[in-house]
């Protein structure tokens, strides 16, 4: 059967792909070549206790969870510590949103890239 196996990537734009690809570098430790482009292998990563997933959620036009209206995407970027990044973030005057999310899935907070995209940062349970 021909089907869709998983998302093969996330693409921006961007008004400065080269400021875009160093601020990602530098404050979320985003591994972004100097053209902007990073390739996450799950294997690489993934334990027996944290496997590695990747989830496509659709929301409704008018959700406020995604940002501001003209933002059509959200990152959400998986983190292994989230409490030391938010702190990490706004010592580095990264604007860090103030409300943060305990669930099942995991921990999640959010932040704003230097274009105004709105990033979730998740910290998934344990299993996850």
């Amino acid at each position: 059967m021909a089907r869709v196996t998983g998302i093969g990537g996330i693409f921006l734009r961007s008004r400065d792909p080269a400021r875009l690809a160093a601020w990602y570098r530098d404050n979320l430790g985003v591994p972004m070549s100097e053209k902007g482009a990073v390739t996450f292998h799950w294997l690489d990563t993934a334990t027996s206790d944290r496997p590695g997933t990747t989830t496509m959620a659709l929301f409704a036009q008018d959700t406020e969870y995604i940002g501001e209206p003209h933002q059509r995407t959200m990152l959400n970027l998986r983190v292994d510590d989230l409490s030391s990044l938010m702190v990490k973030l706004k010592a580095r005057g990264v604007e860090v949103l103030p409300e943060t999310e305990d669930s099942d899935f995991g921990r999640f907070g959010w932040c704003v890239d230097p274009e105004g995209n709105r990033i979730e940062l998740w910290e998934p349970a344990e299993g996850m």
